[in-house]
């Protein structure tokens, strides 16, 4: 008889490392950035879409993947309404209509206000404000898959106060999120009014409040766990550590920078290498200055490398395809033309569904 396989049920032992969440989404934004062919972008938010659809949880951060969908649809919106307004040096002959023209002065020149508004101006709009809103929407998938406090736990001890402070501000977000679409439902409920400027205004204030009540809340909590207590180093380590720190930094930027650039390609890989082994040093070294221990640390395990090495793999074949495909990645408004699917990068693509059939499935709420 034949067995078929099961994703396992998630929990406190096989829980997938928050770090691969975010390394799969930041390897589906990096490839977003690449182009901006609206098919691909398209393809690159369902394949989001699905893998969020597919494992996120029922906590208040996983809720937060709709308001990322709505704010890049906003920012489409308003990179348009920008086109159209004060143009765009885009060239068009397909005239759709004309606006009042504001008459500037001569220091001016070059920028406009109203005038002619053409169709390429429009959808070269298009595609430069649905290349940023992928960008948002796969930020906002990391934020609905990876848990902020499992991933405060996995930074280094270095990092550690950075890093509280950008999960609390990570977290701000998604729960005034929730907040708000609890009260509106139970103004709903209870036949009150969902709109307008007094639902707005009672809405916001318990919003506000509960935000006040969540900050004195992780305040007291970080006073109770001995929040900013350091150990006694010598200046030497921590001259050390900061040298380390700063220079592989830069070379971080350095490297990536000669990746990018054709004419810097024989020194980039080099130092970038460099620079990620200081910048490893140098967090090492000052890790020494944290005094906290970890109770049950996530560690990486071949689910998570899975995940993570998806979202890397779709980024270095979107990567790759803009070396020999360009005009297929950046589709031209000038003429216009009709986009095209490309094949291969399309397939490469859909290597970032894989986290929806190797990570673990989120458990189910049990049923009163």
């Amino acid at each position: 008889m034949r067995t078929r396989l099961r994703t396992p049920e998630a929990n406190r032992s096989n829980a997938l490392h928050a770090g691969a969440w975010w390394i799969w989404a930041l390897g589906l934004a990096a490839a977003a950035s690449r182009t901006t062919n609206p098919l691909l972008l398209g393809l690159l938010v369902g394949v989001a879409g699905y893998v969020v659809a597919a494992r996120r949880t029922d906590a208040p951060w996983a809720r937060s993947y709709g308001a990322f969908v709505k704010l890049g649809l906003l920012v489409i919106a308003v990179r348009v309404l920008f086109s159209v307004v004060l143009g765009s040096p885009i060239p068009g002959t397909h005239v759709l209509f004309a606006l009042p023209e504001v008459p500037l002065p001569d220091w001016a020149r070059g920028v406009r206000i109203g005038g002619r508004v053409s169709a390429e101006q429009v959808l070269f709009a298009l595609y430069d404000g649905a290349k940023l809103a992928t960008l948002l929407i796969c930020v906002g998938a990391a934020n609905a898959l990876a848990n902020p406090a499992r991933l405060l736990k996995s930074l280094p001890g270095a990092l550690y106060e950075a890093g509280v402070a950008v999960v609390v501000a990570m977290t701000f977000a998604p729960n005034m999120v929730a907040d708000v679409v609890r009260l509106r439902t139970a103004r709903r409920l209870r036949g009150r009014p969902t709109g307008g400027v007094k639902a707005i205004v009672q809405i916001g204030l318990p919003v506000l409040e509960g935000a006040l009540e969540r900050s004195v809340a992780v305040a007291a909590s970080m006073d109770a766990r001995g929040y900013g207590r350091t150990a006694d180093v010598p200046p030497a380590v921590r001259r050390t550590t900061t040298v380390l720190t700063l220079g592989g930094l830069l070379g971080v930027c350095a490297g990536s920078y000669g990746l990018l650039a054709a004419a810097g390609a024989s020194y980039g890989l080099p130092l970038l290498i460099a620079g990620l082994l200081a910048a490893m040093a140098g967090l090492r070294l000052g890790g020494r200055r944290s005094v906290r221990t970890r109770y049950r640390p996530d560690r990486w395990g071949p689910r998570s490398w899975l995940v993570a090495g998806s979202g890397a793999v779709v980024a270095v074949l979107m990567i790759r395809a803009g070396t020999y495909d360009p005009e297929a990645l950046h589709p031209p408004v000038v003429p216009l033309t009709a986009p095209t699917l490309p094949l291969w990068p399309a397939a490469s693509i859909l290597i970032g569904l894989l986290p929806a059939f190797v990570a673990p499935v989120p458990p189910k709420e049990s049923t009163p």
